[in-house]
């Protein structure tokens, strides 16, 4: 283990940055697709070597299975197998009540043909609704997958503590917890980070950077009106509004550029330099749309944060008034303010 990677399991070490590939699904724009794979064999080039996707992403294994190929190519066999790539399994909402080991064991196999693996390194699990008690069993069957040699590491997507619990007590090992995870949103710390370092388990977090939010572009802007221009933009203001309002955010974010400054390195990086510096979080996972935004990323991993810089910030966060809750608490309401805005059959008609 060093500044730059994390032992998520003995013998499996990921870098400290992991790209994401949520931004490669074509809803922010059209993909080019042989620019893409450049794309990505940059942010390996930068130290960058794990990659984040889902099966609801589309496109994006694919892609990936591409970039596998191609850096072999470029780069060598051995540069390719220090590659390591976390895909998620996120059955639609509708599936819930009759989900299958054959389901389950069918989205592995479409998963391992997508980035054309023979075993996958990482799936974490994500359930939308607690009411249907399914996922239980989804984990055993993705435990039984692990097993005969189809998946490394069997992970979770924002599950909460007390279903945590339930998984670790029927004898499942969760390697990993994806969970969002920011300066502005820290659910992660009610409960759940302490279960996560009694049991192993590695937080990955994503949202560090708040869809944008936390970057130079918002520092002394006007609080925008609804509605923002994407769903991403929409559901970190409302963790915004959450935290503590517009003021105190433009004053976290006129820390985080005294503290850049002094690093120089801008909002985004410490943002999420901070969140490397938390308990149990072994990697922040990124987005980027071009090579420029890949090596920009990589800088998180070289920052080393003072006392001085832990405390100034430190100072904002403690006058936080939220969010409140346990992990994606306020997301599983579908009738709430951060329910409401989420899709929730995003593999209807893919499967």
């Amino acid at each position: 283990m060093t500044a730059k990677t994390y032992d998520l399991r003995p013998g499996y070490t990921i870098s400290r940055v992991i790209r994401g590939g949520w931004q490669l699904a074509g809803g922010h724009g059209p993909i080019d697709r042989t620019q893409a794979v450049d794309d990505l064999i940059a942010a390996y080039d930068a130290g960058l070597t794990t990659f984040d996707c889902a099966d609801i992403y589309t496109g994006v294994e694919e892609l990936i299975g591409d970039f596998r190929v191609k850096l072999a190519d470029k780069r060598g066999v051995d540069a390719a197998a220090k590659v390591k790539v976390h895909t998620k399994m996120v059955p639609d909402l509708d599936v819930l009540p009759r989900i299958s080991k054959a389901y389950v064991a069918g989205i592995v196999e479409q998963s391992l043909k997508r980035l054309r693996l023979e075993r996958l390194n990482l799936v974490q699990f994500h359930w939308w609704d607690y009411a249907f008690d399914g996922y239980l069993d989804a984990f055993g069957w993705l435990n039984e997958l692990r097993q005969e040699g189809k998946i490394q590491n069997v992970g979770g997507t924002n599950f909460d503590v007390a279903r945590v619990r339930q998984v670790l007590d029927a004898g499942i090992p969760l390697a990993s917890m994806q969970v969002q995870y920011s300066v502005l949103d820290n659910r992660p710390e009610h409960g759940f980070a302490d279960l996560a370092a009694a049991n192993g388990i590695t937080l990955l977090c994503y949202g560090s950077v708040a869809g944008g939010f936390l970057s130079d572009r918002w520092l002394g802007v006007s609080e925008p009106e609804m509605p923002l221009e994407n769903r991403s933009l929409v559901k970190y203001k409302l963790i915004i509004d959450d935290f503590g309002g517009w003021d105190l955010f433009q004053e976290l974010l006129h820390t985080l550029k005294t503290v850049g400054d002094r690093h120089g390195a801008d909002i985004a990086t410490i943002a999420s330099a901070t969140m490397l510096e938390q308990p149990v979080v072994g990697a922040v996972i990124v987005g980027a749309r071009n090579q420029a935004h890949a090596l920009a990323n990589a800088k998180i991993m070289d920052i080393a944060l003072t006392e001085a810089d832990r405390a100034a910030i430190a100072a904002v966060l403690s006058r936080r008034t939220g969010p409140d809750g346990d992990i994606y608490t306020l997301e599983r309401d579908r009738h709430g303010r951060h329910g409401s805005i989420m899709h929730y059959n995003l593999n209807a008609g893919r499967h």
